[in-house]
């Protein structure tokens, strides 16, 4: 059982979705933010670095919005418009990221773990979203 889900089920406030969604989109957040991190490191040494200015750009910008993301949803009532808005936009960035991870995944492995991560987290915001409507 991972931490989040360890944290909604010992908290004092009542949530009004299903704790296990709410903790999977924390956890896939936690996971894109680490491959996305990690995958900047990769492309940094990689040989035609040029090549790899858009994806570092948006793996940055798409841990940005998931770190941003994971702290709201640990911390706030998770129906708020704020927290509605913060999940369509981590959708967005982290499809955004992923298509331009794919991009490169056939050369750099690295890129196709940070795009698998991208695409979880992703689909775990939107069945996040679904819930909460």
């Amino acid at each position: 059982m991972s931490y989040a889900r360890q944290m909604l089920d010992n908290s004092p406030r009542t949530l009004n979705l299903d704790a296990g969604v709410l903790a999977a989109a924390i956890d896939a957040l936690d996971d894109c933010v680490q491959a996305c991190t990690a995958d900047i490191d990769a492309d940094l040494s990689e040989q035609n670095l040029s090549d790899m200015v858009k994806c570092i750009r948006l793996c940055l910008e798409c841990s940005d919005v998931c770190v941003a993301t994971r702290g709201v949803l640990s911390r706030s009532e998770s129906g708020s418009r704020i927290t509605r808005r913060l999940l369509e936009v981590c959708v967005a960035s982290c499809k955004t990221c992923g298509d331009e991870c794919e991009r490169h995944a056939q050369r750099h492995a690295h890129c196709r773990v940070c795009a698998e991560a991208c695409r979880q987290c992703e689909q775990a915001c939107r069945a996040l979203l679904d819930a909460l409507k």
